[in-house]
């Protein structure tokens, strides 16, 4: 999160500087003034990276929010935000393997010349993650949604940042990635907050099937927090800072991480194992992205919606599996593990006291549970 992102501190300190904002016309005539930097996003599962954020870093002492603010001070922000999505899009073949890029825009910029021919420079997306950053309204949610399809249409994912302030935002583009603000994620360990943080975990995941995205990490606290609440995926201080390069997670930190996990997974049981998941009726065409639970006139699953792992191709699959929250994971893991070969590593359908779907229990998260007891 870059791009206008400044939090209420962020705003007062932009206005006492507006009368010396740096003149970023001269960076514009020297696009290696303009440096990306690249912040670890860490499955909390699983203790590995699975991607990485583009940073923006400037010259002089003056942070991102003030050369952003000079860009849109002098009509220049779509310039500037297209030569910093120009500049990380390059970074795509440095990627290690299985990790993806996330290249924050301004969502009101999304459709401008400048950004678009910045995204032009690399027309297979597959690899990139949009983030759609910024508190800036967008005043036409129908062509975002257009531009955010054109994305997908070329491999790319969407994300949205700042999820709580950003809800019609989510409903309108229907992200794969949403993120917590750092407000949210500061009190995780606190128990009252902790509890209201649970319900918006749960509201966002059953209203968009998106994947969480925590960020701000930045005590053991709070990582162990997150953990427990099921959110995928996170970012922050504590699990890496930016580097100039796509960096590795440090062993300490992966240990860290795998530790945090499997104590939540042995206190929480299935609970703490399910991942949100699309949900979709029957007869409707399925989302774009994989996977989805198909379900029928009462809420019952009876598809799913799932990637090739081999292809990534698409396809319809059986229910082959259903577990309740209450399951034990063991008694889970050695039902999954004893159907037919050609099901056997397909994820579980998890549903709540009404047999309404909640989410997928992959196979290896319930095997990565009983080797951490």
């Amino acid at each position: 999160m870059e791009p206008g992102s400044a939090d209420a501190d962020g705003l007062a300190m932009t206005a006492i500087l507006t009368s010396r904002l740096p003149d970023c016309r001269p960076l514009l005539a020297d696009p290696d003034d303009l440096t990306p930097v690249f912040r670890p996003v860490v499955d909390l599962a699983t203790a590995r990276v699975v991607g990485y954020e583009a940073l923006a870093r400037f010259p002089g002492t003056a942070g991102p929010d003030v050369w952003y603010a000079a860009a849109a001070d002098c009509g220049l922000a779509a310039e500037l935000e297209a030569l910093a999505v120009t500049k990380a899009l390059a970074a795509v073949p440095l990627l290690p393997e299985g990790t993806s890029l996330t290249v924050p825009v301004s969502p009101q910029l999304l459709g401008s010349g400048p950004v678009q021919e910045a995204l032009a420079t690399r027309p297979d997306l597959s690899r990139v993650v949009v983030q759609l950053a910024g508190r800036t309204p967008v005043d036409d949610l129908d062509a975002l949604r257009r531009q955010t399809d054109a994305l997908r249409a070329r491999r790319a994912l969407v994300a949205v940042d700042d999820a709580a302030s950003g809800l019609p935002l989510v409903a309108a583009v229907r992200p794969e990635l949403v993120s917590l603000d750092r407000a949210l994620v500061t009190g995780a360990d606190d128990d009252p907050v902790r509890t209201a943080l649970t319900e918006v975990v749960r509201d966002l995941a059953g209203r968009t099937g998106a994947r969480l995205v925590a960020g701000g990490v930045e005590t053991a606290r709070e990582l162990a927090a997150l953990a427990w609440l099921g959110v995928p995926l996170a970012q922050g201080w504590l699990l890496g800072r930016p580097t100039p390069e796509p960096a590795p997670l440090a062993p300490e930190v992966a240990a860290l991480v795998r530790t945090s996990a499997a104590r939540t997974r042995v206190s929480a049981g299935l609970a703490a194992l399910v991942r949100p998941v699309r949900q979709c009726d029957v007869g409707r065409p399925p989302p774009a992205v994989p996977p989805a639970v198909l379900v029928g006139g009462r809420g019952e699953p009876v598809g799913l919606w799932l990637a090739c792992p081999r292809t990534g191709e698409p396809h319809l699959a059986p229910v082959s599996l259903q577990a309740h929250l209450t399951d034990d994971v063991a008694a889970t893991l050695q039902r999954a593990m004893t159907r037919p070969p050609a099901q056997r590593f397909d994820p579980v359908v998890c549903t709540d006291a009404t047999r309404a779907p909640v989410g997928l229990l992959r196979v290896e998260d319930l095997a990565g549970a009983i080797t951490a007891r």
